[in-house]
């Protein structure tokens, strides 16, 4: 069974996708927001093109591990995400997860431009490997 992550943002949506198995995350695009309607239908019609049998959305929590206004946004759109899709939809803590991208681009001496372009579907497929790996645990 496939599974979809998310790494929500004010502007754009990461999304990556597992493969079969559900061993590994591949970051797969990066979704311009339009308003809620248009990318839940966006998220909706990824979801049915590629099969995937849950969503994984990346829940930004406070370092001391309570939930802030950005993860309380995550959770409604979580929820909204599961109506309109019909398949499970769980959170994962996204704590630091685009700080690691950020930091592996930087790493790879990769322009600011070109980091822009790739930080948010890497971490999305960040926060869908940490859950995948969970789950074998």
């Amino acid at each position: 069974m496939r599974i979809l992550g998310l790494d929500l943002g004010d502007r754009r949506i990461g999304v990556a996708v597992s493969d079969e198995s559900g061993l590994i995350a591949q970051a797969l695009e990066v979704i311009e927001r339009k308003g809620p309607e248009e990318d839940l239908a966006r998220i909706a019609g990824l979801a049915r093109r590629l099969g995937v049998g849950r969503i994984v959305v990346g829940l930004p929590k406070n370092m001391d591990g309570t939930l802030g206004p950005a993860g309380e946004k995550a959770v409604a759109f979580a929820a909204d995400l599961q109506a309109a899709v019909g398949v499970p939809v769980d959170t994962w803590d996204e704590r630091l997860s685009t700080v690691e991208v950020n930091r592996m681009l930087v790493g790879a001496d990769l322009s600011r431009a070109r980091r822009r372009k790739v930080v948010d579907k890497l971490a999305a497929a960040v926060i869908l490997q940490g859950y995948l790996a969970s789950r074998r645990r």
